[in-house]
């Protein structure tokens, strides 16, 4: 279970009703197939060892009895199995008869679970033939090997040693759809992978609710969700069952089948849900008790991972979704300008534009921010600020964006006001050093202040969420604004955010879809050394690394907290094809070194509008000493 990964499944034997036998052989014979693909958790749907269907059969003995032999030989054929397997059967306790779940293990019961909510309405009469579960535990019929309080009929909570993290919770089927299901209780007392054994007949558009359930309570409860649906093999006589099966994880479904039999397999991140309740005050904290638990016992294992991983974890993949995100990303950042532009009163929005991503995408969102105000685009001033090392290139293009985009245009050469700089401070322009660099972006801000003030107007800010996790800022340069719109907007998405309106602008103006088309192709750059031959020089991911992997270790380790072990393997399983491991640990060192060393530059950021998940902002979503050290996350990685 390295890095809290766990490999579970559910499954779907094909059935006879009542056919008992023929049920437990399934049923093994699906647990040695799970066992084999590594699964360590199986889940099985409800009564399958008998058949849900099989009505008041259930008062038969002759099933009953049937039904506990083929428990023992479900157990008597998997002692040698490591695999906790939770199967649903019939099992008489106290007089009366309880539908439960029991879990097995190394050919014994580790525990016994009886339904709590029974329906009894349309064509499920459950309270005919079974009773709810007591308060109080309830002694098994004996005769079933067992530990402790696997002869105790009562909701059980399992603790999976050797699996740190691991607490299984039960609850079948109509638990799942109360007002308050078991699970909530479940997980407040520890669980955090919850198992549901399930008999949920199909019906137009029931699969999307049960969907819609499954997912939302592994959400509300930061846990795994396991589904187990019946499926063939059930009688048919009035309903159909089509073996729905679904793995949710904190809100999102892993994986998902239906109308088939078989097994549905994939990873849970335990690690992850542990991560999640930490950050989560309003989750509370576990309380245990004692005489709940059950014991699994597993050996140290490393799971292999098949789940799909996103290698760009902040942008929609599907092209709908990451539209609607690009839109609604957009639609809250000119909010958030417009509030600030009405409260200070502003006569003008003034933005520096260099021609690249970050200032286009600013001046977007100003000029949106300016149409919620009922205020002409020409109450913008973008500034181009050309020197040592613009090109002609991004030159022309700031010209044609804002010329589009009609906004007031002022180009202001700053050359000649650096090099008298330079002679100030006695520095030789001959040498490219960080001063020669840092000079100009001190400059323009200077600029861009003044003209603010001059027109009374604010800076707009556009330096971006990737900028700021790396500290690829100029301190009191481009670091500083009035309102910075791109503060938690991390580079990978800037780019989407600009094709967006290259390619859904409302005016449908090629002339502006065309320069937004070149400002996409262009290196990323800050142009502060000189150009050669007319072209960029100085390309930012050169010195720095991928924005792409940087934005993947950014959203792993502020949203989530994994160690830096953790991120290596997601990111290789993530971007393996693309990066060799030697590349991606390189720029995963460099990502940690720039991240601790760079703090001290969030921790004075200006104001701007959170967008998503992850941010920087020193007010609230980041708050980190900038004397940390870096020691143990570097000590790390040295060992990989």
């Amino acid at each position: 279970m390295r890095d809290g990964f766990i490999s579970v499944a559910a499954g779907t034997p094909k059935i006879r009703v009542a056919d008992c036998r023929y049920n437990a052989e399934q049923i093994f014979t699906m647990m040695r197939e799970a066992d084999k693909q590594g699964v360590k958790l199986l889940v099985l749907p409800e009564l399958c060892l008998t058949g849900y269907t099989c009505g008041d059969l259930f008062l038969q003995d002759t099933l009953l009895d049937g039904a506990l032999d083929g428990l023992r030989t479900i157990l008597d054929a998997t002692r040698h199995l490591e695999i906790l397997t939770i199967l649903g059967m019939p099992l008489r306790a106290g007089g009366k008869l309880y539908n439960c779940a029991v879990a097995v293990q190394k050919g014994l019961v580790v525990a016994a679970v009886p339904k709590t909510h029974l329906p009894n309405y349309n064509e499920f009469y459950e309270k005919r033939w079974f009773a709810p579960a007591s308060s109080e535990p309830l002694d098994i019929e004996p005769g079933l090997p067992g530990q402790g309080s696997a002869f105790v009929l009562g909701q059980t909570l399992i603790h999976c040693l050797g699996m740190p993290g691991l607490t299984v919770g039960i609850e079948i089927c109509e638990d799942l759809w109360a007002a308050d299901p078991p699970s909530r209780k479940l997980a407040e007392m520890g669980a955090t992978v919850i198992v549901n054994l399930s008999a949920s007949n199909e019906a137009v558009g029931k699969a999307a609710y049960r969907r819609q359930l499954v997912v939302g309570q592994s959400g509300r409860l930061c846990c795994g969700y396991i589904y187990a649906d019946a499926g063939e093999g059930e009688s048919t006589t009035d309903l159909v069952f089509t073996g729905h099966n679904m793995i949710a994880e904190n809100g999102a479904l892993l994986m998902e089948r239906r109308f088939s039999t078989g097994l549905t397999v994939a990873e849970i991140d335990v690690q992850r849900l542990l991560c999640e309740r930490r950050r989560l005050t309003t989750f509370p904290a576990a309380e245990p008790k004692a005489d709940l638990y059950a014991r699994a016992i597993f050996a140290p294992c490393e799971t292999k991972l098949y789940r799909y991983l996103s290698p760009t974890p902040f942008i929609p993949e599907n092209a709908a979704d990451r539209g609607a995100r690009c839109e609604e990303i957009l639609t809250i950042a000119a909010l958030g300008l417009k509030k600030r532009l009405e409260h200070t009163n502003a006569k003008t929005a003034v933005v520096g534009l260099s021609g690249g991503l970050d200032s286009t995408l600013a001046l977007l969102i100003t000029a949106l921010a300016m149409g919620m105000l009922h205020r002409p685009a020409s109450d913008i001033i973008a500034v181009t600020m050309p020197c040592f090392g613009t090109t002609d290139r991004t030159k022309n293009n700031a010209v044609l964006l804002a010329e589009r985009m009609g906004a007031a245009l002022r180009t202001i050469p700053i050359g000649e006001t650096v090099k008298r700089h330079f002679r100030d401070i006695g520095h030789d322009p001959e040498v490219h050093d960080v001063t020669y660099e840092n000079a100009q972006a001190r400059e323009r801000t200077q600029v861009l202040m003044d003209v603010a003030n001059e027109c009374g107007g604010l800076v707009i800010g556009t330096g971006d969420l990737s900028e700021l996790a790396l500290g690829w800022a100029t301190y009191n340069g481009d670091h500083m604004s009035m309102y910075s719109v791109n503060a938690s907007i991390p580079k990978t998405l800037v780019r989407h955010l600009v094709d967006y309106v290259a390619r859904d602008n409302l005016e449908k103006d090629e002339e502006l879809t065309h320069v937004l088309e070149d400002i996409l192709d262009t290196p990323v750059s800050p142009e502060l050394l000189p150009a050669v031959q007319g072209q960029i020089s100085q390309r930012t991911e050169d010195l720095v690394g991928p924005y792409e992997l940087h934005d993947f270790f950014l959203y792993y380790v502020i949203r989530w907290g994994f160690s830096p072990r953790k991120i290596l393997r997601l990111a290789e399983l993530a971007w393996g094809r693309a990066y060799s491991h030697a590349v991606i640990l390189k720029w995963l060192k460099n990502f940690y070194r720039r991240f601790f060393a760079q703090q001290f530059k969030r921790s004075c950021l200006p104001d701007g509008p959170k967008v998503g998940s992850v941010a920087l902002s020193p007010r609230g979503d980041w708050r980190m000493p900038s004397d940390a050290s870096a020691r143990l996350w570097l000590e790390e990685l040295e060992t990989l």
